[in-house]
C-alpha cells in the first residue's frame, strides 16, 4: 500500500509530473490549477469507482513484511511525487478503505489528503468544494475480529469501522464517540462485496483502498476493482522470505484466472513511473482462482 506514516522532516514540494501517455476520453473533473499543474493534467472517475493506490520496487514488492511496518515510506524512497499523487487520490475519494493491519502499521498516520502532502492542503480542500463533498473522506476500518488500537489518532478524528457482530461487541465502548461501529454479520469473517454495497448506501461512489495485498487480494477475486495507481519506484527490494508481498496476497490467479489490466495512463518524475490502469469487471466463476473472498 501507499500510505506512508508521518514524515520525520517537511516534506519536500512535488516537482510536476510529465505526462507521456494517457487514454483518449478519459472522464476528467477540472481540477484547481495547482493541482493540474503538478499532475500534468486533470483527473477524474467514472461513477461508482473503486481504485488502488500501490508503490512498487522495480522487482515488484510492495510490503517489506511486519519488521518493516512503514513499507510505503522506504520503498517511495520519500519521493514527494509520490505522496502528492496519493494525496491527490484522497482528496478525489469519498472513502478511504483499510483493514485493520495497515492501521496497526502506521501507528501515526492519518488517511487524509493534507497529511501526506500539506503544501497542497488549500487546493485539495478547494476540490472537495467543488465537487460538493465533505471536508476529508471517510476512513473506513475493516476488522473481521474488532481488535484495533483505539488510541489511533485517526480513530480520534472518526471512522467507520466495518466488522462482525462479534467485533462490534468487543469494540463497543472502547472506542472514541467520533467512531461509527458498522456490524455486517455474524460469522467470524466479512464479505468485501457487502461492505462496499453498504458505503455506496450511504452515498460514497468514489472509495480509495489503501489497504494492503491481502484485501487486494480479495477485490481482484471478487472481480470489484475498477482502477489499480501504481507508483513504481526506481529501487530494488529483493526477497529472501515469502513476507515481501507484491500487489496481491492470499489470491492465486495464473494460470487458472487471467486477469488482464488495460494501461490508461503514464506519467513520469525523473527515474519514477505513474501507472494507472484499468481492471475489467468480471465476477468471479465458481471456483476460480484460489480465493475466499472473506477479511
Amino acid at each position: 500500500m501507499a500510505g506512508p506514516d508521518t514524515p520525520t522532516a517537511p516534506v519536500p514540494r512535488a516537482e510536476p509530473l510529465v505526462r507521456l501517455y494517457e487514454e483518449p476520453g478519459l472522464h476528467r473533473w477540472s481540477l484547481p490549477p495547482t493541482l493540474a499543474a503538478l499532475y500534468g493534467g486533470d483527473l477524474g472517475f467514472s461513477e461508482p469507482c473503486l481504485y488502488a493506490n500501490f508503490v512498487a520496487s522495480l522487482d515488484g514488492v510492495v510490503a517489506l513484511g511486519p519488521e518493516y511496518p512503514s513499507s510505503g515510506s522506504t520503498i517511495s524512497q520519500r519521493e514527494p511525487a509520490d505522496r502528492f499523487v496519493m494525496g491527490l487520490l484522497r482528496a478525489c475519494a469519498d472513502a478511504v478503505l483499510i483493514g485493520a493491519g495497515t492501521l496497526r502499521a502506521s501507528p501515526r498516520h492519518r488517511w487524509t489528503p493534507e497529511h501526506v502532502y500539506p503544501a497542497a492542503a488549500a487546493d485539495f480542500a478547494l476540490l472537495r468544494r467543488r465537487r460538493h463533498r465533505a471536508i476529508g473522506p471517510e476512513l473506513v476500518v475493516v476488522t473481521a475480529s474488532g481488535i484495533l488500537p483505539a488510541e489511533h489518532p485517526a480513530l480520534e478524528t472518526g471512522a467507520l469501522i466495518a466488522t462482525t457482530t462479534h467485533g462490534a461487541r468487543r469494540l463497543t465502548g472502547h472506542l472514541p464517540p467520533t467512531c461509527t461501529i458498522l456490524p455486517l454479520g455474524d460469522g467470524q469473517a466479512l464479505r468485501i462485496p457487502g461492505v462496499l454495497d453498504t458505503l455506496r448506501a450511504r452515498g460514497h461512489t468514489t472509495i480509495l483502498s489503501e489497504a494492503g495485498p491481502r484485501m487486494v487480494g480479495q477485490l481482484v477475486g471478487d472481480g470489484i476493482l475498477n482502477e489499480l495507481f501504481l507508483t513504481l519506484s526506481p529501487v530494488l527490494a529483493g526477497r529472501a522470505s515469502t513476507t515481501r508481498h507484491g500487489l496481491i496476497a492470499g489470491l492465486e490467479l495464473l494460470p487458472k484466472r487471467h486477469e488482464p489490466a488495460d494501461l490508461i495512463s503514464v506519467r513520469s518524475r525523473a527515474s519514477y513511473l505513474f501507472l494507472r490502469y484499468r481492471l475489467p469487471h468480471r465476477p468471479p466463476a465458481a471456483g476460480d482462482g484460489d480465493h475466499q473472498g472473506l477479511i
